[in-house]
C-alpha cells in the first residue's frame, strides 16, 4: 500500500519561508511525476509546482522566483519564501506513477501577522 504524507506547513509572518516535505512509503515501482497542490477556502485547487521524474519543473505564475521544488528518490520538497497572506492554503501533494494517481492528505499553510 502506497501512503504520502505532507508535513512543514505551519503558521508564518508575511515575507517568512517554509518547507513542505512529501514522503511517499510502500510498494510503488518508479514515479514519474510529482506535484504540490494548494487549495484555499473557497477556491478551486491550483497546481502550484511539480517535477517530474526526468528533473523537469513547471511552477504557476504566482509563485515564480518564490517557490522551489526538488526531489530524491521518494521525496519532494517545496521551499517557499517570500510568503503572502494569499499563499495561504492546504498544500498537497500529488504522486503519478504508472497511470496511478496517490494524493495526501495535506498541511496547512497560513501566512498571516
Amino acid at each position: 500500500q502506497v501512503q504520502v504524507v505532507e508535513s512543514g506547513g505551519g503558521l508564518v509572518q508575511p515575507g517568512g519561508s517554509l518547507r513542505l516535505s512529501c514522503l511517499v512509503s510502500g510498494t510503488i515501482f518508479s514515479i514519474d511525476a510529482m506535484d504540490w497542490y494548494r487549495q484555499a477556502p473557497g477556491k478551486q485547487p491550483e497546481l502550484v509546482a511539480g517535477i517530474t521524474g526526468g528533473g523537469s519543473t513547471n511552477f504557476a505564475d504566482s509563485v515564480k522566483g518564490r517557490f522551489a521544488i526538488s526531489g530524491a528518490k521518494n521525496t519532494v520538497y517545496l521551499q517557499m519564501a517570500n510568503l503572502k497572506p494569499e499563499d495561504t492554503a492546504v498544500y498537497s501533494c500529488h504522486v503519478q506513477s504508472r497511470g496511478i494517481d496517490y494524493w495526501g492528505q495535506g498541511t496547512q499553510v497560513t501566512v498571516s501577522s
